[in-house]
């Protein structure tokens, strides 16, 4: 029985192959992260809270953007499996005109209500902690922030192109490039070194703004200096045209993906939201935890891209069994790894905190926290493959019903009456809002066992 869950040599060789550059991407980005809260957090309560709920704000727009690309995506990696350039070149004439658009559209809201959005964060108690300091900064890091918005949906859109056709090496580079700019000018800006005048969180919202520039220019190069490596990518820009019958399949099958987005960001905004209500000190120590979080779950961002793209491939080129077979391996592969990662972030969770330059308060709420995510790392895995294993065949109806709707039907709503309705601590809702997702774990395994996912979606096209 535990044979059909393990690959063999060759199929381990592979994901390590797609996987490896991702990693190390993802993992030098969110190491990164970590380190440049530390630099802001360095400031202050305030200042890593102005950050952090500016940076919860602008999570709406980055995650619609993976979204709206994820629908095209499922065309992309399929067409790249079937071998249809052309289709490829259509994808991403449509990826582009997308992130264009819903970025022109995101700085105008952000320009727009952005205040009001943080405001809507400091209604809580202060903790000790100045509100109107963490608003006013809140609100200049966010203002410097929407420059680098184009910048990163345009990377984006070339970056998923790359992937889909294997390539993960190029984003990879570019990325770290990014992270080096990134990490260097908040050393200057932030602190003012070199001369520089010392900005505090503005000069790490223009750092990274400028290393989005940095990631554009090298990706965008690499890719049209290599047509012959990506021949997709030969005369993309000669026409802008993009057949009906491509358009009329992507809406239907990237809609629900891009309203799933939108709709489970704004649930996690929201929940955040309303965690703020329990004071200044739950917003560090939560900022704190997310970000300790994202750097344990780069395996677990990756292995989401590798059913994509594995599984993705063999459904366009027809291959439905093999496509079953390689993703119930990497569903078994994801558990085992994150038990392990999982047991990690809870040895690791009475450090993390001694990092930053918080209260005692702060530094014991993320300790409990981040043991709380450790235990709960494992559930949160097997729901984000199992997402990826759905969508990568074209079911995204089903994916927003697993994702968005059960997000709001359930869990934002346990949250808000958790925090509006009890007296429960931080510490005591956090974990009841993280392990309320056993009942999304029981559907997904549901559906996974069901196989109805797995279709060929480009074969007329």
């Amino acid at each position: 029985m535990l044979k059909r869950f393990i690959g063999s040599r060759a199929f381990y060789r592979s994901v390590l192959t797609l996987l490896i550059p991702i990693i190390v991407q993802q993992f030098i980005t969110n190491f990164v992260s970590l380190l440049d809260n530390v630099m802001v957090g360095s400031l202050g309560t305030e200042a890593i809270s102005a950050a952090s709920i500016a940076n919860t704000v602008l999570n709406v727009f980055m995650l619609s953007i993976f979204g709206g690309l994820s629908g095209i995506s499922i065309y992309g990696a399929q067409f790249y499996g079937k071998g249809d350039m052309e289709g490829m070149r259509h994808a991403f004439r449509l990826k582009m005109c997308f992130s264009v658009l819903l970025s022109m559209i995101g700085i105008i809201i952000y320009a727009t209500f952005g205040e009001g959005f943080i405001r809507s964060f400091l209604q809580g108690e202060s903790n000790g902690g100045d509100l109107v300091l963490t608003l006013r900064e809140g609100r200049a890091y966010l203002m410097i922030m929407l420059w680098g918005q184009l910048p990163f949906a345009i990377v984006q859109a070339y970056a998923s192109t790359l992937r889909e056709s294997g390539e993960t090496v190029v984003p990879m580079v570019a990325g770290i490039c990014a992270i080096a700019t990134n990490l260097f000018l908040n050393w200057v800006l932030i602190f003012g070194h070199l001369g520089a005048p010392a900005l505090g969180v503005q000069g790490a919202a223009i750092a990274t703004v400028v290393s989005r520039y940095v990631e554009l220019a090298i990706v965008v190069g690499y890719a049209h200096r290599h047509t012959e490596k990506y021949p997709y990518m030969k005369g993309v820009y000669h026409s802008l045209r993009v057949p009906m019958p491509l358009i009329r399949r992507v809406i239907p099958t990237g809609t629900p993906l891009l309203v799933n987005e939108i709709l489970w960001s704004l649930g996690m905004t929201l929940i955040n939201q309303f965690y703020s209500s329990r004071g200044l000190n739950a917003v560090a120590a939560l900022n704190i935890t997310g970000t300790a979080w994202n750097l344990f779950c780069v395996i677990m961002f990756a292995m989401g891209s590798a059913v994509s793209i594995m599984v993705g491939q063999r459904l366009g080129a027809g291959n439905l069994e093999e496509a079953r077979e390689v993703d119930r391996q990497l569903v078994f592969l994801t558990e085992v790894i994150h038990v392990i990662i999982g047991l990690a972030m809870i040895l690791a969770a009475p450090y993390v905190p001694r990092l930053y330059n918080v209260g005692e308060e702060v530094r014991d709420l993320t300790r409990q926290l981040l043991i709380i995510a450790g235990l709960s790392l494992p559930l949160h895995s097997f729901a984000h493959v199992c997402y990826f294993t759905i969508r990568s065949g074209g079911k995204t109806v089903i994916t927003f019903l697993f994702d968005a709707v059960y997000t709001w039907v359930v869990t934002v709503l346990l949250a808000f009456l958790l925090t509006r309705f009890t007296d429960l601590t931080i510490v005591q809702i956090y974990f009841c809002v993280q392990f309320i997702d056993i009942i999304k774990l029981i559907i997904g395994l549901l559906m996974l066992r069901s196989d109805f996912w797995a279709q060929n979606v480009v074969s007329d096209i």
